[in-house]
């Protein structure tokens, strides 16, 4: 599971969400989001929300970080990598 949230600016609100993820779960639900505001990062990245998701995707596939090493993005570049350990293989085949 993927939960997708606006950190709001801090680490309190990754912390919240993942506090409330039972411990039983805790390995397959990933807690991604932009640092402020979805809308700042359309802004800045010029794109439309679905074209930024599969700038993400491609990211994921290639094994990139020219859409999650945005300045809105890196703080999840802990949560990418796990989600690439566990959920590449299956989405994108052996590659």
């Amino acid at each position: 599971m993927v939960l997708l949230i606006d950190f709001d600016g801090g680490q309190r609100r990754l912390d919240q969400a993942k506090a409330a993820i039972p411990d039983s779960l805790k390995d397959r639900v990933f807690v991604l989001g932009v640092l402020t505001e979805p809308e700042s990062l359309r802004a800045k990245l010029e794109q439309t929300y679905e074209e930024i998701g599969h700038a993400m995707a491609e990211d994921c596939h290639q094994e990139t970080t020219m859409t999650w090493g945005h300045e809105l993005l890196k703080h999840n570049t802990s949560e990418v990598d796990r989600l690439r350990t566990h959920v590449r293989p299956f989405l994108f085949g052996s590659i």
